[in-house]
């Protein structure tokens, strides 16, 4: 099994709802919404049972269906990312195994959430592509930690879509702002928290374009763990509540396909992370 489940499964989806965003708990096909109140900020520092603990009354239960579902983060101070963190995508791009993580950034501007239009300015990229990956959201601040007390500083895990325009990213000799341009990050569904996902041992990991799945592998195959991650950066920088971490894409990118593959208006990308969900975005492709 490549999921661990402690009693209730903790997942955390933040809504649209009359009055403005609001976070819930998913159970089933139903929402319990949190109290009004709850920033963004407090709700990564809870754990998993004073979540379940806060009040609610019987108006907040809500059918998952009637609400539209957002990013379950908008404004976390940093999304770092790994670049090469699959062995199969190292493999496929020519480049040797990174001897520490490969750090880059995306910029919070570049968030959207389920089912929000993947889009780019044609003058700045016609070279658009796709790259599933792991998210971490950081609970606890983090700073000078080791791997083993990586977990105690993890909130909980969400699935990302690492948007790339590549022709900027290859021109520009560095990564951000081909990895930054406005819905170039979409995250979701929801969080799953911590205490009910093990990425160490060994999730699948899927993605697939227009139903046809181009990525597929492991959460417990990448280079350089998440406890790793976590630690390692906290070394460089200080992790602060809040912040996103994209753990790097394995293999099977449109980039170094044969022929490459890029993304277009009328496109769909789904992935799908075994014991989180499934983030799905259409593609309007250049404005």
């Amino acid at each position: 099994m490549t999921t661990t489940t402690k009693g209730v499964n903790v997942r955390i989806v933040r809504t649209q709802v009359a009055g403005g965003a609001r976070y819930g708990l998913v159970e089933g096909t139903s929402v319990t919404l949190l109290p009004s109140s709850l920033s963004e900020r407090e709700l990564v520092g809870l754990k998993p049972k004073e979540i379940l603990d806060l009040d609610h009354g019987p108006e907040d239960v809500v059918a998952l269906e009637t609400v539209a579902v957002l990013a379950p983060l908008a404004k976390p101070s940093k999304i770092i990312c790994v670049g090469l963190n699959y062995r199969d995508h190292a493999t496929e791009t020519g480049q040797d195994f990174p001897p520490t993580p490969l750090i880059f950034a995306k910029f919070p501007s570049s968030i959207i959430g389920p089912d929000e239009e993947i889009s780019w300015p044609s003058e700045i990229t016609s070279s658009v592509d796709w790259e599933g990956e792991l998210a971490v959201v950081i609970g606890r601040a983090a700073r000078d930690i080791t791997p083993a007390e990586a977990p105690d500083h993890v909130f909980g895990y969400t699935v990302a879509n690492d948007v790339s325009a590549r022709d900027v990213q290859f021109s520009d000799g560095q990564w951000v702002r081909g990895k930054s341009l406005d819905s170039f990050c979409p995250l979701g569904p929801w969080i799953v928290t911590a205490d009910e996902f093990d990425p160490e041992a060994g999730a699948a990991i899927r993605t697939r374009v227009n139903g046809e799945v181009m990525q597929e592998s492991r959460t417990d195959q990448l280079i350089f763990p998440v406890s790793e991650i976590v630690s390692w950066f906290s070394t460089q920088f200080t992790l602060n509540p809040g912040d996103v971490i994209l753990t790097g894409t394995p293999g099977g990118v449109g980039a170094f396909r044969e022929p490459p593959i890029r993304l277009g208006a009328g496109d769909v990308v789904e992935v799908t992370i075994e014991g989180i969900g499934t983030l799905v975005n259409p593609v309007v492709g250049g404005q």
